[in-house]
C-alpha cells in the first residue's frame, strides 16, 4: 500500500522537554534569589510551592502539570521579572498517565504505517529527535488534501492546506512525513505555496521516505492559528504507482479532514470507497463514494484520530 502524506505526531512546532527548566534556571540565577526566598515570595502571594518542587522544576526532573502548579508558574514569572508567558509557553502539555493513557498510546501506535526505526534518525536529522514520543505543541485543526491521478493511474501531485493552532508560544514549524511508494519511486518535489517555506529535509531512498520541516513565515503563540499550503509533485510520466489508494495517517485527533481524489477524465475508476482504521486490532470501516461530474470523489472525517483515513478505487 502506498501512503500519501502524513505527519510524525502530526507533527510539531517542537519544544524540547528541558526548555522550561533551562529558562527557569537562568531566570533564577539572574534574579539572585535563593529558592527559599522565591518560595517565601510565592507564599506571600498565596501560592504554596515547596522548595523541593522548585528545585525539581529548574533541574528538569519534574514539570508543573497540575492547575495549582500552572498558577504558581504565572506568579513565578512576575517574581522573576519575566514577560507573561515566558515560562508557561515553554511547558509541554501534561504527560498522559494511567492505564487508559497507555492503551491510547498503544492504539495509536498500532495504526502506524511509517516504521519508527527508520523515522527516528530522519527526524533527528531535521532537529526533531523526540517527535514520535512527546506531546507536541501544534494542534491540527483542519486539513484539506487534493490528490491528482495521472492518465497512467499514478499519483501526479498532491496539494495540502492545513490549519494549525499553537498550544504553546513560539511555534514556528510543522513536520511532514511522506511515503514515496517504495524504494523504486523517486522522492517528490516539495513546493511551498502559502505562509511557509521548506527547511531541513531528510530522504531515505531505501525505504522510500521523506521527512521535511515546513517553517512558518512568523512564529505563532498559544491560541493563535496558522494557515499553510504546500504541494508534492511526483516525477513522471510514468508517475509513481499509488496502488489505487491515498491516505493520511493521524497520530493525534483532527477536527476536520477533507480528502479529494481527482482522476483524469479518460481513466475514471468504476468503484471508489473511503476507509478508516483507528487501531491495528480493530476492523476497517468502509463506505462507497459517488463520482462527481468532474471526475472526482471526496470524503470527510470529523473529529477523527488517531488512525488512518483514505480513499481507494478499483
Amino acid at each position: 500500500m502506498r501512503s500519501g502524506t502524513g505527519a510524525a505526531g502530526e507533527s510539531t512546532g517542537e519544544t524540547s522537554d528541558n526548555a522550561f527548566s533551562t529558562a527557569l534556571r537562568a531566570a533564577i540565577s539572574l534574579s539572585g534569589l535563593s529558592l527559599d526566598r522565591i518560595q517565601a515570595r510565592l507564599q506571600n502571594r498565596g501560592v504554596s510551592v515547596s522548595v523541593t518542587a522548585l528545585s525539581y522544576w529548574q533541574s528538569g526532573k519534574r514539570q508543573p502539570e497540575r492547575a495549582s502548579s500552572i498558577s504558581a508558574v504565572r506568579v513565578l514569572e512576575e517574581i522573576l521579572d519575566l514577560p507573561a508567558g515566558a515560562l508557561l509557553g515553554l511547558l509541554p502539555p501534561p504527560r498522559p498517565r494511567g492505564a487508559s493513557s497507555r492503551r491510547q498510546r498503544q492504539d495509536a501506535a498500532g495504526t502506524m504505517n511509517f516504521p519508527a526505526g527508520v523515522l527516528r534518525p530522519m527526524l533527528d536529522h531535521v532537529g526533531a529527535p523526540h517527535a514520535l514520543d512527546q506531546h507536541h505543541q501544534l494542534r491540527l485543526v483542519g486539513l484539506h488534501d487534493r490528490c491528482e491521478i495521472a492518465p497512467d493511474g499514478g499519483q501526479r501531485a498532491t496539494t495540502a492546506r492545513a490549519v494549525l493552532q499553537a498550544e504553546a508560544d513560539g511555534q514556528n514549524r510543522w513536520l511532514l512525513v511522506y511515503d514515496h511508494g517504495g524504494a523504486h519511486a523517486e522522492p517528490p518535489k516539495l513546493t511551498t505555496l502559502r505562509n511557509c517555506r521548506a527547511g531541513r529535509v531528510a530522504v531515505d531512498v531505501q525505504h522510500g521516505l521523506t521527512v521535511a520541516e515546513l517553517l512558518f513565515d512568523h512564529p505563532i503563540d498559544r491560541g493563535e492559528t496558522q494557515l499553510i499550503e504546500y504541494a508534492l509533485l511526483n516525477p513522471g510520466p510514468p508517475y509513481p504507482d499509488g496502488r489505487r489508494t491515498y491516505y493520511r495517517e493521524f497520530r493525534r485527533p483532527v477536527r476536520e479532514y477533507l480528502l479529494e481524489v481527482c482522476f483524469d477524465t479518460d481513466t475514471v475508476p468504476e468503484h471508489c470507497w473511503q476507509y478508516s482504521r483507528t487501531a491495528a486490532n480493530r476492523p476497517e470501516e468502509r463506505k462507497d463514494l459517488k463520482m462527481d461530474t468532474g471526475g472526482s470523489v471526496h470524503a470527510v472525517a470529523l473529529d477523527f484520530g488517531p488512525g488512518v483515513f483514505g480513499i481507494a478505487w478499483s
